[in-house]
């Protein structure tokens, strides 16, 4: 399976941390293929002080949808993400990680869970997306 992923964080070291995040992707999760650059951002869906730093990147892995949100989130935690937004409310975090697209070989994989959608519902909307996607595919496409 092919990931394409959005990291962001607004609190702390901001680049170190997603340096952190591909490390350890690299170790539990699978080969970072390719990898944007930083790109900064206000905070979107709510106000704060705190300018997000962005990256996508691309990761092969034997991950099956749900066991990479998993995955995912455990890279969050370990991070010092102690919480997801509640109710669409999002706020400050050290670390972020979306799911946008998968693809498994040449088919682009949907799912539509209460956990997890993909691909994610708002990535054509978010610039802070959009930008470090098209600079890893070819306009957002694998």
């Amino acid at each position: 399976m092919l990931y394409y992923l959005s990291l962001g964080s607004n609190i702390g070291e901001r680049e170190q941390t997603l340096r952190q995040a591909l490390n350890i992707m690299e170790q539990q999760i699978g080969s970072i293929m390719r990898c944007s650059s930083f790109y900064y951002s206000a905070p979107w869906g709510y106000k704060s002080e705190h300018e997000f730093c962005n990256l996508c990147c691309s990761v092969q892995t034997e991950l099956q949808p749900h066991e990479m949100l998993a995955a995912t989130q455990k890279i969050e935690r370990q991070l010092g993400r102690e919480h997801k937004s509640v109710n669409r409310q999002y706020q400050d975090r050290t670390i972020d990680i979306d799911i946008i697209k998968a693809f498994d070989g040449e088919t682009e994989i949907e799912a539509n869970s209460p956990e997890l959608t993909i691909p994610h519902p708002l990535w054509q909307e978010r610039e802070f997306v959009c930008v470090p996607l098209s600079e890893i595919t070819d306009s957002g496409k694998q």
